[in-house]
């Protein structure tokens, strides 16, 4: 069985199969596990009870952030990634991306190139307002090369999510003949008559001739895109502290210069009143001048801030799309590996023909595993939203700063 695979540059690393659980996660499981152990880090092997453990970790966007692992007590994760979900933004992308969907299978019978129509509807601002915005800058200068690097990398995490969208579609395509058995199929094994065995062989047929929708956990590029993204965010943050560096510089000096200035005036003019000669006093002036510190510009102090704030518009950027992009990795990983264990539930089946007791437990625990695996696509289309929405917020936010600096 081949893997689906994205055709990225990078060669694609290998990655986790456990995925972090979010408040949704939580909270529909906390029944289910107490009496397991506390630790959820522990891993399965995939048979025919189980499905691949989850672990702790979550990462939404329009939720407050922070850089340490420790939330405040009154924050409230479960409240704000309802809200997150909830919001007018979080619907307008979902419902974006939902249209595009459904025009897919029109365009692909034109000549029309379905993946820069979905980036264009979904990535906003989109490829041509920036390079608009870029056209005034300096296209040497270090700052419009970090600049230019996170709205290409922004670009390519909203690719991948496109992809991944479409993922989704198509793991619900393949398990709707299963979804459609388990709710006729019955439970008690003395119930089940042979056409309903015959039904149920031919559905997990189809499912075992179909490829898993998802990427297999080497063939895809998380890991690579997520290096990406520390690598800029790290050159972002060593821009940012030297940019600060020369803002404290700028604003020391220009404080002194107004201090010298202050007391050279009040020196002439104590010096003019006290000593009647008016020789004396210039001399005091002259002398006290050269001691102070040349005056320095506002407007270079002013330039240095509009580059501060471009940098931590995309250092900020960075960071949250790659917590997403760890989150979202993990989601993906997880429901491959849940597809490979029903696959080999079903093969379990068809190794043993039409006997209705091994079809009878095959179904049993397809039906047990069900609802989780669908939990947990409905917990990666909300993070593959969120991240779209997150890119398009920061985007926004860096394209505004570098509109400001050069008003």
């Amino acid at each position: 069985m081949q893997c689906l695979s994205f055709n990225f540059k990078s060669s694609p690393p290998s990655s986790s199969s456990s995925v972090p659980t979010t408040p949704q996660t939580q909270s529909q499981t906390q029944t289910q596990t107490q009496t397991q152990s506390q630790s959820q880090s522990q891993s399965q092997s995939i048979g025919l009870n189980s499905y691949p453990p989850l672990s702790q970790g979550s990462s939404t966007d329009e939720t407050p952030r922070s850089s340490t692992n420790q939330l405040s007590p009154t924050f409230n994760l479960s409240r704000e990634y309802t809200l997150a979900v909830q919001s007018n933004s979080y619907n307008e992308i979902r419902s974006r991306i939902e249209e595009q969907m459904q025009v897919e299978n029109v365009i692909e019978s034109g000549h029309m190139d379905t993946h820069q129509l979905h980036l264009s509807q979904v990535l906003h601002p989109n490829r041509d307002c920036v390079h608009q915005a870029l056209r005034n800058t300096n296209p040497k200068a270090t700052l419009t090369r970090l600049v230019s690097t996170y709205f290409d990398h922004s670009e390519n995490i909203t690719t991948l999510c496109l992809l991944l969208y479409q993922c989704l579609s198509r793991a619900r395509t393949l398990y709707a003949p299963i979804t459609d058995l388990l709710q006729v199929f019955p439970y008690d094994l003395s119930s089940i008559n042979q056409s309903q065995c015959n039904w149920a062989f031919d559905v997990f047929l189809q499912f075992d001739s179909l490829d898993n929708p998802f990427p297999c956990p080497d063939s895809h590029n998380f890991n690579e895109m997520r290096r990406s993204f520390s690598q800029l965010k790290e050159q972002l943050d060593h821009r940012l502290h030297k940019s600060l560096s020369r803002v404290r510089f700028l604003h020391r000096a220009t404080t002194g210069s107004a201090i010298c200035l202050i007391g050279t005036v009040v020196g002439v003019v104590v010096s003019a009143v006290v000593i009647s000669t008016h020789a004396l006093a210039a001399i005091v002036g002259l002398v006290a001048t050269p001691l102070c510190p040349f005056y320095v510009p506002s407007h270079l102090k002013k330039k240095q801030l509009a580059h501060m704030a471009q940098l931590d518009a995309a250092a900020k950027g960075s960071y949250v799309h790659n917590k997403d992009l760890d989150t979202i990795d993990r989601l993906v990983a997880w429901l491959y590996t849940a597809v490979e264990g029903d696959r080999q539930l079903i093969r379990f089946g068809l190794e043993r023909g039409r006997d209705i007791y091994p079809i009878h437990e095959v179904v049993k625990h397809l039906r047990n595993n069900h609802n989780n695996f669908f939990d947990q696509l409905k917990e990666l289309e909300e993070h593959i939203c969120l991240c779209f929405n997150a890119v398009n917020k920061f985007r926004a936010k860096l394209l505004n700063q570098i509109h400001l600096h050069h008003i």
